[in-house]
């Protein structure tokens, strides 16, 4: 087990989980593997205090601070937990954290299938602490994937072993595009790294396309989170735990992991962007809850009728065959994912309008198109999400039923709009 520390842990009880991972020491040797350590991947609610990518499976460790040691803790996944027979509180009225724990292990693993990484089994641990001797779940909640415990390096394990059941180890290839997925700062360990962690040397994909980021910084905001505090102790403050992100690197973390820029600007996104073997270079990006203003057409009607809830759109260039071109991305949200199966199909009609490109409200790049008229469209529907790709040439005419423009939009659905 290896270690990339891309933040201090936004809990207390991180520091154990820490301890825990850096026990098992590298190699294989116990588990193997690589702890992303103050990760908070794109779309994901909070900072974590692990991402563990494993050879069989990605465990999402969110640690929770108690108020006080406990001997006894009562941690079902629904329903109120208690220490030691008093229950739990929170300020904003919860019974238990394991929703918010459930919503950041969701989070991960929409991330990994949007970017078409490795198809690993997501579960989730959330760590207690700063002290308990023994907890108490439900066994019908052992079955759903979550784990609740006092991060030691024996009980961790078990987490790991029981939760991380993949039938097939993904591969050193696979393995650093999902890092390189979840993880905003930094670059992939080396693939030498990779094979003596545990990672195969198999090069078959799993998944249905390439997707890997090269990311630069993107700074986080301090987040400050109210703690938990037994409805009999009136007098205890609230826990404020504040994750400072920043790229420390200690003596048991990988130095493979790059520390971040300080003059990193907040809209800074990836340097690169490769999709089955293809490289994209990002050319700007814009993101809002406004969605009909920029549309045009059956599309824009469609959004003034049903609204959406957010609009990103990006813009990218690369080659084909030596030729420079450039691809278009709008990604609508809406409210439901049947709205988003019926935009996707006014979408997909041919003259039925679409979304603004950025290049014709910003200008465009150097080197680049002035306008995405006669672009090859590409759609898909995920979930409520809607996205579409246009691809043209930088330079010359450009046709819609083009094969290699055809090709790249659909290249292009593996691109991030935000």
């Amino acid at each position: 087990m290896r270690l990339i520390r891309l933040g201090n842990q936004p809990s207390r009880v991180g520091a154990d989980v820490r301890a825990a991972l850096s026990a098992w020491g590298p190699g294989v040797s116990v588990l193997g593997g690589f702890a992303l350590l103050g990760a908070q991947p794109p779309d994901c609610p909070r900072p974590l205090d692990a991402v563990v990518v494993l050879p069989r499976g990605v465990l999402v460790v969110v640690g929770v601070d108690l108020p006080e040691p406990a001997l006894k803790l009562e941690a079902p996944l629904s329903g109120q937990w208690k220490t030691d027979g008093w229950p739990l509180r929170h300020p904003a009225g919860a019974t238990s954290p394991v929703q918010e724990a459930l919503e950041a292990a969701q989070a991960v693993a929409r991330r990994i299938q949007d970017m078409r990484g490795e198809p690993l089994p997501v579960t989730t641990v959330v760590a207690v602490g700063p002290y308990v001797g023994q907890v108490v779940q439900p066994s019908a909640d052992l079955h759903k994937g979550v784990r609740v415990l006092h991060p030691k390096p024996t009980t961790l394990l078990a987490a790991a072993r029981e939760l991380a059941t993949s039938d097939r180890p993904c591969s050193a290839e696979h393995a650093a595009k999902l890092i390189a997925v979840l993880a905003p700062v930094g670059t992939p360990p080396q693939r030498s790294t990779m094979l003596t962690e545990g990672f195969t040397d198999a090069s078959e994909d799993l998944a249905s396309a390439s997707t890997m980021l090269l990311p630069k910084v993107r700074p986080q905001a301090e987040p400050t989170r109210p703690g938990w505090l037994p409805l009999a102790a009136a007098g205890v403050g609230l826990l404020a735990l504040v994750g400072v992100i920043t790229a420390v690197t200690s003596s048991g973390d990988d130095p493979q992991a790059a520390a971040p820029s300080t003059a990193a600007s907040a809209q800074a996104g990836p340097t690169a962007v490769v999709v089955d073997g293809r490289s994209f270079a990002p050319r700007g990006r814009d993101g809002g809850a406004e969605c009909a203003g920029h549309a045009f057409g059956d599309v824009q009607a469609w959004l003034e009728a049903n609204g959406c809830r957010e609009l990103a759109r990006a813009q990218y260039s690369t080659e084909v065959d030596g030729r420079a071109a450039a691809v278009a991305l709008a990604e609508v949200t809406a409210s439901t994912s049947e709205g988003a199966a019926a935009l996707r199909e006014v979408a997909a009609r041919v003259g039925s309008g679409g979304v603004v490109p950025l290049v014709k409200e910003r200008g465009a790049w150097e080197g680049g198109p002035a306008s995405f008229d006669n672009s090859a469209i590409s759609s898909v529907a995920r979930r409520d999400r809607v996205l579409v790709a246009q691809a043209v040439w930088a330079d010359g005419a450009s046709a819609a039923d083009d094969p290699a423009l055809v090709a790249l939009a659909q290249q292009a659905l593996g691109l991030p709009a935000r």
